[in-house]
């Protein structure tokens, strides 16, 4: 009797790599207010009070922040709310997208 073979072959995927993350960047301008920027990072990148004010403090000393590093499609939706948020309160705040540095 002869053994029967089976037709189905295991594939093997030797090319997983862990997807692409994105920084975003919170930057400095001289007309939206501590507070507003405190309430996107709270409300939108949900920071801790305490969070908020420190990096709010490093965007007023450095002129940038980076506030949290997501996937693409997460970090492009916060940046798409939060500007909306400050362009309905009448702040030019700029937020941007960039891949993270290896």
């Amino acid at each position: 009797m002869a053994k029967q073979q089976s037709a189905t072959k295991e594939r093997q995927r030797t090319d997983l790599r862990e997807p692409q993350r994105y920084k975003v960047t919170i930057y400095n301008d001289d007309f939206t207010t501590m507070e507003f920027v405190v309430k996107i990072l709270t409300q939108v990148f949900f920071k801790s009070e305490a969070e908020a004010e420190a990096l709010m403090l490093q965007v007023h000393h450095s002129d940038k922040a980076v506030v949290g590093i997501y996937s693409y499609d997460v970090a492009t939706s916060k940046v798409r709310k939060a500007s909306n948020m400050a362009r309905k309160e009448g702040f030019p705040l700029r937020l941007t997208v960039e891949p993270e540095e290896a």
